[in-house]
């Protein structure tokens, strides 16, 4: 009876962990946002969401040679490619480097305000946006259901990007795969124009106390970095210098074909990485996997990415 009574529980007590493994799969992510502390700033990593993209056609280079780096690092072609934000809080400001891609490409991005809001700020409370450069993916999220995303916000840009991408003339000469990127940044840079909140500066400029653009071009015309300093620790916030960090890195000489110059891309990229290295700054990127913050390391004539270990503010 004894022995009975031992196999009739362990039988119940089995039935009861089938009964607990059948639960149905959550499937929803946590929320994207991933926040660290560069002196006095606190930066907040956003995640706008991904979107899968042919590497081995856009990339520079042979299909052959791209696939080869990219099962390398366990990954294949279509890549699914981070749409990274940050926003930095300097205790006076509240900065918004990037808004992502709002509705311009797809159901898999346009995150960037649930991130926000996730993270325990709202949009109403953004002080100033700051642009590395206007195509959609970096653009969108400015406008939201057909109004200003952002209703406090300045929007600032370096001047030849926005001379460029809010040209009608420059559209109407655009090839018909291009035109796009033009009426991107025209629906979504052009209300705050009209606003009176668009405010573009000039190359190289201290924004705010902390905050400074450094022209970084090639990938466009006025393609911006932001670099944060605040008590002696740096953060240099590059954009879209770099999409495949299972290529790129190694060789930085292979350029992406969204680059409107594609030697100065590639040229802008070696002198900023070898900086990064040199100097041993933090740095963030706006299409390396979420969060797109670590360091830049050498490795032989190309260089290696160390994703920054995770951390607790404290």
């Amino acid at each position: 009876m004894l022995l009975a009574g031992i196999a009739l529980t362990a039988f119940n007590m089995l039935n009861s962990l089938s009964a607990q493994a059948a639960a149905p799969m959550a499937h929803n992510p946590a929320p994207g946002f991933y926040r660290i502390m560069v002196g006095e700033f606190e930066i907040t990593a956003l995640s706008d969401g991904t979107v899968d993209l042919p590497m081995n056609k856009l990339l520079n280079q042979s299909q052959k040679k791209t696939d080869q780096a990219l099962a390398y690092a366990f990954e294949q072609s279509p890549l699914e490619t981070s749409v990274n934000t940050f926003l930095v809080n300097t205790g006076s400001k509240l900065i918004l480097i990037d808004t992502g891609a709002g509705n311009l490409f797809g159901p898999t991005l346009g995150k960037l305000i649930t991130n926000l809001k996730a993270s325990g700020y709202q949009p109403e409370q953004v002080d100033e946006i700051y642009l590395t450069h206007m195509h959609p993916d970096h653009v969108g999220g400015l406008m939201a259901n057909g109004a200003i995303a952002f209703p406090n916000a300045v929007l600032r840009a370096d001047r030849h990007e926005s001379e460029f991408w809010l040209s009608k003339s420059n559209m109407d000469r655009a090839t018909p795969d291009n035109k796009g990127f033009f009426q991107g940044a025209i629906a979504s840079v052009s209300p705050y124009v009209e606003a009176e909140k668009y405010i573009p500066f000039d190359g190289d400029a201290e924004l705010v106390p902390g905050v400074s653009s450094v022209l970084s071009q090639g990938h466009t015309v006025g393609h911006t970095s932001y670099l944060i300093q605040s008590k002696g620790q740096k953060l240099l916030l590059i954009g879209d210098l770099i999409h495949v960090a299972a290529v790129q890195f190694d060789t930085p000489s292979v350029t992406i074909a969204f680059d409107s110059d594609q030697k100065q891309a590639a040229a802008e990229r070696l002198k900023v990485f070898s900086s990064a290295a040199k100097d041993g700054i933090l740095v963030g990127a706006a299409h390396l996997p979420f969060p797109g913050m670590g360091h830049v390391g050498v490795n032989g004539k190309g260089f290696r990415w160390i994703p920054m270990n995770y951390t607790q503010i404290r």
